[in-house]
């Protein structure tokens, strides 16, 4: 069996001494939304959740931790981290900044 790395959420999930599961699967770069990923994994949208990563106008990036049904509203997503706007980073931009693939950040 293929090891799995761990990622900084599950160092920290060790490190708390919570108990988790890592669920590998085929990552879908046609189809990397949530409700694919759920399917997947045979699991209820509601169990997964989407990392993104925004950048705003006066904090510069903050990430937001959602349910996997529903999309980011970027105008409250401002408000609540002090910005007066937001954008989700460029894809170009995320794997140097996160060391994450898209469809694969890790809170």
């Amino acid at each position: 069996m293929k090891k799995i790395n761990k990622t900084n959420a599950a160092r920290l999930m060790d490190k708390a001494k919570v108990a988790y599961e890592l669920i590998p699967y085929e990552v879908d770069e046609s189809d990397l939304s949530a409700v694919h990923v759920a399917a997947s994994l045979g699991e209820n949208i509601e169990c997964v959740f989407k990392t993104l990563i925004l950048h705003g106008d006066k904090t510069g990036y903050f990430v937001c931790v959602i349910p996997g049904e529903h999309e980011v509203d970027l105008k409250l997503a401002a408000k609540i981290s002090g910005n007066k706007k937001c954008d989700l980073i460029p894809v170009k931009e995320l794997l140097p900044l996160t060391g994450y693939i898209r469809g694969g950040c890790s809170p």
